[in-house]
């Protein structure tokens, strides 16, 4: 079982600070914990709050200020209906699920992807994964992730039934989504994906086509999403 134990002491801090700012204990503008109080608190060595919260800094979750310490940041929100929050996350206050389809698996890319790949992304290959999401066991979309294969180790071992493709690329490669592309428009679909979304033939679908952007330039991945949008909207602030 994946736990947050495994992680570096800087990132299980990280991660509680990371999600404090998120759920709203700590607002815009709150001044976070001293470096010494973070220390005796967590029992961490003071190089090691540090890190975490230069990581945090980085991420643009605080600023630091000379004689106030470190001050929250407006947290990150949507971009379109692209969340950089990841969908587990903007989505936890509904009865969301996940079911797996392909598990995460090494491929060669399609000679006709859908975005432009730079060189090293066709040496490397990729690791294709096929999850349809659920709200209260309705399938709600249908998704193919692309994520180049580099350096990412035992990732095709990581479990993602009921979990967030963010938060592992975050917890467990330092990998923070940072914004992105996106192509939509609205289509009709036959096969395995009418299938998965029990939609009826000719039910407009809304396709999208996403390259996510990370932390790590140029390390982006790439989305094919199928989403079912009759009796809920996808929607985003940005």
């Amino acid at each position: 079982m994946e736990s947050s134990k495994q992680l570096p002491q800087y990132r299980q801090l990280y991660e509680l600070l990371r999600r404090h700012i998120i759920e709203g204990i700590y607002q815009e503008g709150d001044i976070l914990p001293s470096e010494n109080d973070l220390c005796i608190t967590h029992k961490m060595a003071r190089i090691t709050v540090r890190h975490a919260l230069d990581d945090l800094a980085r991420d643009g979750f605080i600023f630091k200020r000379k004689g106030k310490g470190s001050i929250v940041r407006n947290k990150p929100e949507g971009i379109g209906i692209l969340s950089v929050s990841g969908t587990t996350t903007a989505m936890s206050g509904l009865n969301l699920s996940t079911r797996i389809i392909v598990k995460p698996e090494i491929r060669m890319w399609e000679p006709s992807f859908f975005f432009p790949l730079n060189d090293i992304e066709k040496e490397s290959g990729m690791i294709y994964m096929e999850r349809l999401r659920l709200i209260d066991d309705r399938p709600l979309f249908y998704d193919i992730t692309y994520i180049p294969n580099i350096n990412l180790p035992r990732f095709t071992a990581r479990k993602f039934e009921d979990k967030s493709l963010f938060d592992t690329l975050r917890k467990f490669y330092n990998l923070e989504v940072t914004g992105g592309e996106q192509r939509l428009k609205a289509i009709t679909v036959s096969g395995k994906i009418r299938e998965y979304l029990g939609v009826d033939p000719n039910t407009p679908i809304l396709h999208l086509e996403r390259k996510i952007h990370t932390n790590r330039h140029p390390f982006s991945f790439y989305s094919s999403l199928y989403c079912d949008t009759r009796e809920y909207e996808l929607f985003g602030i940005f």
